[in-house]
């Protein structure tokens, strides 16, 4: 125990000189709360700048730009032609615009089915050009159905049976566990985890090769008693309890202030946090054991975690994956986290819901066995390549 609290004193000595540690795990999560919570702090994005080509000008059209206008997400921005739009939309200013041809009411009047031309950019902003796509189809189905009951109406059907005829099957939808639909519930729970995991996969695999870059590995291991185990027990101890620090805080504040929805306990949200940082840093221990080079170990530490964000499951279904890239999934711990988080923040499954996914995380903790006699020599005997 001396020995691991001299390594932890060289250890804090060594922030002191050198803040990009702290820069690189306090500095990068608290501009990242502050982002995400206040970007998505009204849960969807409001008014998206949608453009409108009217070559009708008939009260069907002015009524459907109407109504598109009022929805929640969406604020029409009207363009006298169809040119002036698109450089609009390449410019960024709109997320997307529709064309209302010639004739439109004429058409639809006379039971000819005018089509309406809809151009949405799907990349920039990829969330703001979804949700223009559904406000602009939800109104257009709302068009139809307006026509359809005049239509219905002028051939004398009873007013029960048009809207059976309209939508014969009525959907009542239950959000489980995300009631309002909102992006801030589902995305900032795991964004923001996903970027502590990315911070302690850089930071501690940094720390742990750095020692080979200034040549300070063999005063480590003095320290420590030439026991590898001591001295990696002594440079984590702080790394852990920061980081379990920092997730504490944001799961407190998402659940606390923010309220955001907690069907099961926060404690077990603290638990898959500490595990989640004794997983990775499990990780950034065996990558720097494989390749003991600060500038190798600290790419493949980066490409590990920006992959996570895709192989975790939240933003793409593990199971709509190609069949090779399916079973990748199983070496990023903030996939266990995300399964824990669902099944215990939506579900509240309890302890025979999450508990195999602890088991998962705490396996990543023999990672570090794997390749101790590698960076044990690395350490005492500067075996590591220089190139």
């Amino acid at each position: 125990m001396k020995r691991i609290l001299l390594v932890i004193r060289r250890e804090l000595a060594i922030w002191t000189k050198r803040p990009v540690y702290l820069l690189g795990s306090v500095g990068v999560m608290a501009l990242s709360a502050i982002f995400f919570l206040t970007f998505f702090s009204q849960g969807l994005p409001e008014k998206l700048p949608i453009g409108v080509v009217d070559l009708d000008h008939s009260s069907t059209s002015r009524n459907f730009t109407q109504q598109l206008d009022a929805t929640q997400m969406g604020r029409v921005v009207d363009f006298d032609d169809i040119s002036s739009a698109r450089r609009e939309m390449d410019a960024g200013r709109i997320t997307s615009y529709v064309i209302i041809p010639e004739h439109f009411d004429a058409d639809v009047q006379s039971f000819r089915c005018p089509k309406m031309e809809i151009y949405v950019n799907t990349m920039y902003p990829v969330i703001g050009g979804a949700l223009a796509y559904k406000d602009i189809a939800f109104m257009v189905n709302l068009t139809n159905g307006a026509v359809q009951r005049q239509v219905l109406r002028a051939k004398g059907v009873p007013e029960g049976e048009i809207m059976a005829r309209i939508q014969p099957v009525v959907i009542d939808a239950h959000n489980i566990g995300n009631s309002p639909a909102s992006y801030a519930y589902y995305l900032n729970n795991m964004v923001l985890m996903c970027i502590l995991a990315m911070c302690i996969m850089l930071v501690v695999s940094y720390s742990l090769a750095s020692e080979l870059k200034y040549g300070t590995s063999k005063q480590l291991l003095r320290i420590s008693g030439d026991s590898l185990a001591v001295a990696l027990a002594g440079k984590l101890t702080p790394y852990t309890l920061l980081f379990t620090v920092l997730g504490f805080v944001l799961q407190l504040i998402m659940f606390g202030p923010l309220h955001y929805p907690l069907a099961g306990s926060v404690w077990v949200m603290l638990l898959a946090t500490l595990l989640l940082v004794l997983a990775t840093e499990a990780v950034a221990v065996f990558v720097v054991s494989m390749v003991p080079t600060l500038r190798i170990s600290v790419c493949i530490s980066a490409l590990y975690s920006v992959l996570a964000f895709s192989f975790a499951g939240f933003t793409l279904p593990v199971t709509s994956l190609p069949a090779a890239l399916r079973g990748m999934s199983c070496i990023y711990p903030i996939r266990f986290y995300y399964q824990i988080f669902v099944r215990e923040a939506y579900f509240g499954s309890g302890f025979a819901g999450w508990w195999p996914m602890c088991v998962c995380l705490l396996l990543f903790g023999l990672l570090p066995a794997i390749g101790s006699k590698r960076l044990y020599n690395a350490y005492k005997y500067q075996q590591y390549p220089r190139n």
